[in-house]
């Protein structure tokens, strides 16, 4: 009996341990499942909320949230392009009970007009139709309105949308979010269109099996990848001197009647854009309404023009960078020049004759005769070269969509007419960032910086690309910039810039007033460009700018236009980088 007894004993022992084993399992098995459904239910409750409807074995988008772009503020950040929930209201007509009382229910919320309320009408009548969209962009408070009338078969979805804040002050730059031909919403124009990838992020999916009545089945095979949010991006803007340079700039084009213009300011040691304005511009808010699709180019980086005296400089850095003329070289004007592959004579403006005059002379009265005299003192070559230095006839780089490279090609052509039209300004084209980055470069001492639109990009993995100052090419010496700085100094101030001076300060500049090319060869009547581009102060300079406006009506000459918006600039800008004058 003792056998039997202990052999009962020993099984009774096993099987509690079996027991006890198979609730553990149990038990370990529904931990899991617990924290599965937490996972699912909690964690990734948007995700999975999203997945309430749809069919058997079907992929399904998850979209992520579109980056943001910011500008500074003072010591803070402000969004230019951000994200706003508004709702996307729509039918499903097998539910509507009284198509025409349905729609003369929401004609006045959504204003509808006759012919859309009888398209309606006719839509909500149909009870085989699953799905009629109604109306995007709905606000809260519509919304509300809407929902309080309770009518059968009226529904509504939030949709993230696009918001501008500053609207009509940065249009050309921001650009903004439209349709391709295929329906899908993608960044057109300036840093949405640039920067789609970045900003978009990464849409997920999400693979499943589902039972008959859509739901998803625990157990069957499942491969989910969740979307990637976008992006932000932080400019270089500065709220503020965008704010002044846009009102400023609109204030001016409208003042002189002028087709338009620009204005951009950018920090010479950096290269980073403060300010970059184009008039007119649009609400990107509203950009559908914009009648003219030209306006969504920025004029700063997209028209490309004969940039005319304020080209001057740029030749003159050359010649006084290989030793060809100083700025005391003397030269004898009698007006005109007589140049190969051009049968008359090349003439001062005005048809002027100035003399026996130094180069500094040159710049201030702004000579044409002088500019072709220090383009053959240094040689044709060693010009062309040097205006490809400067970064002419190619694009900056700069992180803005439609950028233009301008065109410097007739500077290859064998004749000396091309380079001598070239040394003031004529027969090629330019961009007038590639002119501002020119004067940055006279500016800092001579490096041509690569310009900076874009100071951070915020990844949503927490990881931030910052963008630092990138130098180019030195486009002449140190000392070079010196003696230029000094001789466009005098341009302000004896010579046709005075009104881009500012008191107590010494402002390095030049003016240009360039004639528009003709389609049909030579160039248009009563139809000029104005231009002002330059620097200070000169000992220090905080800001390197050019305004350019287009065919003013009621004067002709830069010194009247563009000269006066960046004198008035100038002075803002000294004032809030609280720079202590230097002269009396």
């Amino acid at each position: 009996m003792k056998p039997r007894k202990q052999w009962q004993q020993q099984t009774g022992i096993k099987r509690e341990w079996r027991m006890d084993a198979l609730r553990s399992v149990f038990l370990l098995f529904a931990v899991l499942i617990i924290l599965k459904l937490f996972f699912i239910q909690v964690v990734q409750h948007e995700n999975y909320a999203a997945l309430a409807n749809g069919q058997h074995e079907i992929f399904q988008k998850l979209y992520p949230e579109r980056g943001q772009v910011f500008v500074h503020d003072g010591d803070s950040l402000t969004p230019v392009i951000t994200n706003q929930q508004l709702a996307f209201v729509y039918a499903d007509p097998r539910y509507v009970k009284d198509p025409n009382a349905t729609v003369e229910a929401l004609s006045p919320l959504l204003s509808f007009d006759d012919e859309r309320k009888a398209l309606l009408k006719t839509k909500f009548a149909n009870t085989k139709d699953p799905y009629e969209p109604i109306q995007r962009g709905v606000t809260k408070e519509t919304l509300d309105k809407i929902s309080a009338l309770k009518l059968p078969g009226i529904f509504f979805l939030m949709e993230s949308t696009r918001l501008y804040p500053e609207a009509n002050m940065s249009g050309q730059i921001l650009g903004f979010l439209g349709s391709d031909k295929e329906g899908k919403q993608k960044g057109r124009y300036g840093i949405e269109g640039y920067f789609e990838k970045e900003l978009a992020g990464s849409q997920g999916f999400l693979k499943s099996d589902r039972d008959i009545a859509g739901n998803i089945i625990a157990v069957a095979d499942r491969s989910f990848t969740p979307a990637q949010h976008g992006s932000d991006i932080v400019l270089a803007l500065d709220r503020t001197i965008q704010f002044k340079a846009c009102t400023l700039l609109a204030a001016s084009v409208k003042k002189h009647g002028a087709d338009g213009g620009s204005i951009i300011v950018v920090e010479p040691k950096t290269g980073r854009i403060l300010a970059m304005c184009g008039a007119p511009d649009f609400d990107p808010n509203k950009f559908g309404e914009t009648k003219d699709a030209n306006v969504f180019n920025n004029p700063a980086i997209f028209g490309s023009y004969e940039p005319g005296s304020i080209f001057k400089p740029i030749t003159m850095a050359a010649a006084i960078d290989v030793g060809a003329v100083s700025p005391s070289t003397l030269f004898n004007d009698t007006g005109e020049a007589m140049v190969e592959g051009w049968p008359k004579p090349i003439r001062n403006a005005e048809n002027k004759k100035y003399g026996m005059v130094d180069m500094t002379t040159v710049l201030e009265e702004s000579i044409n005769t002088g500019m072709i005299f220090s383009m053959r003192q240094m040689g044709g070559d060693i010009f062309a070269d040097a205006v490809k230095k400067f970064g002419f006839g190619k694009k900056t780089g700069v992180e803005l969509a439609t950028e233009s490279v301008g065109d410097i090609s007739s500077m290859e052509k064998k004749s000396e007419i091309y380079r001598a039209t070239a040394s003031f300004g004529q027969g090629i084209s330019v961009t007038p960032l590639q002119v501002v980055m020119a004067y940055a470069a006279i500016a800092n001492g001579g490096v041509l910086k690569k310009p900076l639109i874009v100071d951070e990009i915020r990844v949503a993995d927490g990881t931030v690309e910052k963008r630092s100052s990138q130098d180019i090419t030195q486009v002449m010496s140190p000392k070079t910039s010196r003696m230029l700085g000094a001789m466009l100094v005098a341009v302000v101030e004896n010579g046709h810039g005075k009104r881009a001076g500012v008191p107590g300060y010494y402002i390095a500049g030049k003016t240009g007033t360039a004639q528009v090319a003709s389609e049909s060869g030579g160039y248009e009547l009563n139809n000029t460009i104005g231009s002002f581009a330059g620097f200070g102060p000169v000992e220090d300079p905080k800001f390197a700018m050019i305004v350019r406006i287009d065919n003013p009506r009621d004067v002709i000459w830069a010194e009247s236009t563009a000269a006066p918006l960046f004198g008035e600039m100038a002075r803002f800008l000294l004032q809030y980088f609280k720079v202590a004058p230097t002269r009396k």
